[in-house]
């Protein structure tokens, strides 16, 4: 396999010296060592978003998931090609939210006349966007989330925060906002087990979704490292739960939590509860200098779709002329541009 990997490795700089200024390869910041190598921009979500527009190179390759290469696609001048390695590299809490059984609840519970503001996490699908950006909507990343839920909280008299009811309740208690202020939607049932009177009462309404990595981590694993160092620092991702956010001595994107690490004192020992590649990195890059260790192993496996093979398959697709890039729906195109850009203004 590392014989493999390493005359993938070879192949792909070769292609990418080949292809020159005419490519530009980006990445999540969860991406696995031996694809984000070879990445010319690495980011999370906001970052890559920030990014996309300013690349002048015909192809862009997105070393990360689907919704992030959509809306890169989204995002890019007309005539570039959005190319993904594996189109089957999804993300779990993304396919929490249909796109449909969205627009039927959002109507419900505007059906009132309430200006209920829908704010979608950037982990969703372009069409979830679209729809967002229909109801007058935004993006939202972890980095901003704070920002953007003040900014939806403007526009109208409620806010629909979607798919990740941890990240908006973590985030919603920086506001001042309690759980008496909240209700998580039940959407069983196609939507109609939605309790419409207890929605229209809160001013957040939840959808009921989570990321399963970061629900991996619990205050019983933060209670250990405590014990093995009481001087240890503990940091994790605002997907995890309120209990856990609390229990820690931070909480922030992936950003944060590189920025974190990477200004702390020399001789410190943290402990990151988020996905496991970038916590090996930062305890790679930070080695002899602090310790770096995870809460716990959590890995995302669509993010380990991207590999080296499959990467350089994606290269030489593009030098032979059989490239299969990302499409967007004409019909979704400007709503869910408009949400993003929404996003991208607010965060500006």
């Amino acid at each position: 396999m590392t014989q493999i990997t390493d005359n993938d490795a070879r192949a792909i700089e070769e292609l990418r010296a080949r292809l020159g200024s005419r490519l530009t390869i980006v990445g999540h910041h969860y991406q696995r060592e031996e694809a984000i190598r070879h990445c010319d921009i690495r980011g999370d979500s906001l970052e890559l978003a920030r990014r996309v527009p300013g690349i002048d190179a015909d192809h862009i390759v997105f070393c990360g998931v689907y919704f992030m290469a959509e809306s890169a696609a989204l995002l890019a001048r007309e005539g570039q090609q959005v190319l993904l390695p594996d189109h089957g590299a999804d993300c779990v809490m993304a396919q929490m939210t249909p796109a449909a059984l969205l627009d039927r609840v959002l109507g419900r519970l505007t059906a009132s006349g309430r200006k209920l503001i829908p704010l979608a996490y950037v982990n969703t699908s372009l069409a979830v966007k679209a729809v967002v950006g229909r109801y007058g909507g935004a993006v939202c990343p972890s980095a901003n989330a704070e920002k953007m839920l003040n900014w939806a909280f403007r526009q109208g008299d409620g806010v629909f925060f979607l798919p990740d009811k941890n990240l908006a309740r973590n985030t919603a208690r920086k506001l001042g906002i309690t759980g008496r202020d909240t209700h998580i939607l039940d959407v069983r049932r196609a939507g109609d087990a939605a309790d419409l009177d207890a929605a229209d009462k809160a001013a957040l309404v939840l959808w009921p979704g989570l990321c399963a990595i970061h629900a991996r981590f619990n205050t019983g694993l933060i209670e250990a490292a405590r014990q093995a160092d009481p001087s240890c620092k503990v940091i994790v991702h605002p997907e995890c739960s309120p209990e856990v956010v609390r229990a820690s001595d931070g909480a922030g994107s992936t950003s944060y939590i590189i920025d974190y690490v990477r200004n702390a004192p020399d001789g410190s020992h943290i402990y990151v509860g988020t996905e496991i590649n970038l916590v090996e990195r930062l305890a790679r890059e930070q080695a002899g200098r602090l310790r770096v260790e995870p809460l716990r192993a959590s890995a995302c496996s669509n993010m380990a779709k991207i590999t080296p093979e499959n990467l350089r398959r994606t290269l030489e697709s593009i030098v032979d002329g059989t490239a299969v890039p990302v499409t967007v729906p004409q019909e979704d195109a400007a709503p869910a541009k408009a949400a993003l850009e929404r996003m991208l203004e607010a965060c500006a």
